[in-house]
């Protein structure tokens, strides 16, 4: 059973990370759920207070991720359709063939949007690459957090001699 909770706890942590780049998965969350499960295993004990920092650190992650987009967008002048043609940019880039998908995709996507919502292309570019500043920076903070979770279960797992099988 014991071996069931790690690679289910691997499985989290995985997606954790995945889930920095991906916007149906909260990343950070999920890597946490994944060191609260591999907490679960008779092997490895981590103290209350470790849990709860970094439960902490991915909700207050969690939280930044909608607003540091926000911020990038109002910053350059962006508007809610710049937003969500980001995401759907972002989408669209992972699952096409092309190199660097998912970079370019958010950028296209914001700009489409903010296309629609306004004529002005100079308005338009500005505040694309705006509500695409923000995303990055959002997807970093996430990508870096869901990371050093995966570090923390690493350490975690391969510091104690637990009887798994």
């Amino acid at each position: 059973m014991e071996i069931v909770l790690v690679l289910l706890a691997l499985v989290l942590m995985i997606l954790g990370v995945l889930g920095s780049f991906l916007p149906v998965l909260p990343g950070p969350l999920t890597s946490w759920v994944g060191l609260l499960v591999l907490h679960l295993t008779e092997g490895v004990e981590m103290s209350q207070t470790f849990l709860i920092v970094t439960l902490i650190v991915a909700g207050v992650i969690y939280v930044l991720d909608y607003i540091i987009p926000a911020i990038g967008t109002k910053k350059y002048g962006g508007s809610k359709a710049g937003m969500i043609g980001t995401t759907l940019g972002l989408i669209i880039g992972l699952l096409s063939p092309i190199p660097f998908g998912i970079i370019i995709g958010p950028f296209v996507g914001a700009l489409i949007g903010e296309m629609m919502s306004r004529n002005d292309l100079d308005k338009a570019l500005k505040a694309a690459f705006g509500s695409f500043l923000g995303f990055i920076a959002s997807t970093f903070l996430k990508f870096i957090v869901a990371v050093v979770y995966l570090g923390f279960f690493i350490v975690e797992l391969s510091g104690h001699n637990a009887n798994w099988y």
